[in-house]
């Protein structure tokens, strides 16, 4: 199974919702929280060109935030992520 990856702040009710949608589907993830982390997040940034959290990493592709990963879902792609 691929490795998933949330990159997430605090407060953001955006990567809560992104955590609760990757729980509902069964999938399993790292989280790392960077919101007392700076350097982490520019690093991040440099990494993605994004800026805002939460991010999604699935095997090193940013599939992007919680926009993305509710298209993903919801168009089949996350399931296609998750199967490779």
């Amino acid at each position: 199974m691929p490795s998933v990856t949330i990159y997430t702040s605090e407060p953001c009710p955006y990567c809560s919702g992104a955590k609760a949608l990757l729980k509902q589907r069964g999938i399993e993830y790292d989280e790392i929280n960077l919101s007392m982390d700076p350097d982490g997040r520019d690093e991040l940034a440099r990494t993605t060109g994004m800026y805002t959290f939460p991010q999604i990493v699935i095997d090193g592709f940013t599939l992007g935030g919680f926009d993305e990963l509710r298209v993903a879902d919801y168009t089949g792609k996350l399931k296609q992520l998750m199967a490779a």
